[in-house]
């Protein structure tokens, strides 16, 4: 029967990247002023949450948030979320609509044709094999809060085997929250694995489920608390995606 699906999956993969291309391509002036100046990123974020809603609508995908709580415009918070998908970067474009943030990745994906060109040039690039590059994104990261902005990281490092449903977490995004006094804003995503997972072979159009969980404050916990504070956001989206 999954050979019947083969040709589909084959299709679905080249649209998305097709979808992935298309809005840079049209709005490739614009976007160009709006990294001109760092001063301007907010009119870059607001494309960038155009481009994700256009890959995520192109790709059948429809959305669901439930927000325990939700994030106050104009103020800095330090967004997390499981990482399973390709599309973890466009829904958390959607979903955080008033909070312009600013996302820590890995350099690996600035070699990505056109969409690595942007990637490189308004995200914090990290080496995680150098301690020298760990160290400059926290410099970064501070400019950036500084400036009013958010930060979004996804705390596991990296995308799970397909049988891993949440690995352990990587200390750095709490360190950055508690230096900084910003609230932690755990969220978890659902569906993206089974709607579209690093799996060649699998995924289709349907419904991403989101929860925003209620945030964990900072503000009180100084660096020795960081390993508490990574084991308490962990348990959050982990007890989550039991349910």
């Amino acid at each position: 029967m999954n050979i019947l699906k083969y040709p589909f999956w084959i299709l679905y993969r080249i649209w998305f990247y097709v979808l992935v291309a298309l809005p840079i391509i049209i709005l490739f002036p614009i976007l160009i002023i709006s990294i001109a100046k760092e001063s301007w990123y907010p009119l870059f974020f607001k494309l960038a949450r155009i481009w994700a809603k256009f890959i995520l609508v192109g790709m059948g995908f429809g959305w669901k948030i439930n927000k325990l709580q939700t994030p106050e415009k104009g103020k800095s918070y330090m967004f997390i979320a499981n990482h399973t998908s390709m599309i973890d970067i466009m829904l958390m474009l959607v979903i955080v609509k008033d909070n312009p943030f600013v996302f820590v990745g890995k350099k690996e994906l600035a070699k990505i044709p056109l969409f690595g060109f942007f990637y490189k040039r308004t995200c914090i690039l990290v080496d995680r094999s150098s301690a020298k590059s760990r160290q400059a994104v926290f410099l970064r990261a501070q400019r950036r809060l500084k400036s009013g902005l958010s930060i979004c990281i996804f705390p596991e490092g990296m995308v799970p085997e397909e049988d891993v449903k949440l690995a352990e977490f990587k200390d750095g995004a709490f360190r950055l929250a508690i230096n900084h006094k910003i609230p932690i804003v755990p969220i978890t995503f659902f569906d993206n694995k089974k709607r579209f997972s690093y799996t060649f072979f699998s995924g289709g159009p349907g419904l991403l489920r989101v929860k925003m969980h209620e945030f964990l404050k900072t503000n009180q916990l100084r660096i020795e608390n960081t390993k508490q504070l990574n084991t308490k956001a962990f348990e959050v989206i982990s007890e989550s995606l039991k349910a």
